[in-house]
């Protein structure tokens, strides 16, 4: 199981821990992930992601999973996994569907 933000693709890096003598020994750095299930009120369900401290705040920044995924550019989600960009798919489809229902 990879530890990678299913948005930001933040995944862990290498580096050294240096001792008091200098002595270097490697190490890795680890991204705060957390397993989080996100209600999507444009498909009505809950979805799974495997989240980062920082993307769940920016998810909050948009006020939800739904206006994130809408409002973002395309260029942003280079990072996004399949299952982001499935998940995003979606909620543009039914989105737009809802639109032209309404117009």
């Amino acid at each position: 199981m990879a530890k990678v933000c299913d948005i930001t693709g933040k995944r862990a890096i290498t580096g050294n821990n240096v001792s008091h003598s200098m002595r270097h020994t490697k190490r890795r750095f680890l991204p705060n992930l957390h397993d989080k299930t996100l209600f999507s009120e444009v498909l009505g369900q809950n979805i799974r992601l495997k989240l980062t401290s920082n993307a769940l705040r920016t998810i909050d920044k948009y006020n939800g999973l739904d206006n994130f995924m809408l409002t973002i550019k395309p260029r942003k989600t280079e990072t996004f996994s399949g299952a982001a960009l499935k998940v995003r798919k979606t909620i543009m489809k039914r989105a737009a569907a809802k639109a032209a229902a309404v117009a």
